[in-house]
């Protein structure tokens, strides 16, 4: 696979995922579901690799379902944010790509996977002070600048989600 980021070693291991900035209306406010992972205690948004013959999009919503039992999602049309970053495991270094959407959601409890150790609903302040890497808070930023720059959107979305989700848990 061809990596995104042009200074890639080839002896390097690649990883693809994608995922969803999820938020929802609480008290006339954007909250954000961050997820804490087991391994590791970081938190972040809900994302997972990319496997083969799915696309960004079907990928970000079955981590999504996966990861908090939330299959309701309204993406908001035109954001798709790339995040692009190294780590290492086992002793190689893996240059990771995750393309982020955007979506609201009715729901306000979810379903966590055995990956992950808690949740937690936090309107953008918190969330940029919980989010543990800055590429994370970049990412976030960029979800805020969006959905304030669209505010007549966002109205729309939130006369449809006015009312929990009774399909999660």
């Amino acid at each position: 696979m061809k990596s995104t980021s042009p200074d890639v070693d080839p002896e390097e291991g690649e990883e693809r995922s994608a995922g969803f900035v999820l938020f929802r209306r609480f008290d006339d406010r954007r909250h954000y579901l961050l997820l804490r992972h087991r391994n590791g205690g970081h938190w972040a948004f809900p994302k997972g690799r990319i496997e083969p013959g799915e696309d960004e999009l079907e990928t970000a919503r079955r981590e999504v379902e996966e990861e908090t039992g939330i299959d309701m999602l309204e993406p908001i049309p035109g954001f798709r944010e790339v995040s692009a970053y190294r780590f290492d495991r086992e002793g190689r270094t893996i240059a990771k790509t995750v393309v982020y959407f955007l979506a609201g959601v009715d729901a306000e409890k979810i379903r966590l996977s055995s990956e992950h150790a808690d949740a937690a609903w936090l309107d953008a302040d918190g969330a940029r002070k919980r989010l543990t890497y800055a590429e994370s808070r970049r990412i976030l930023d960029r979800a805020e600048a969006r959905l304030i720059g669209s505010e007549g959107e966002e109205r729309s979305w939130r006369a449809r989600a006015s009312t929990p989700s009774a399909g999660t848990v």
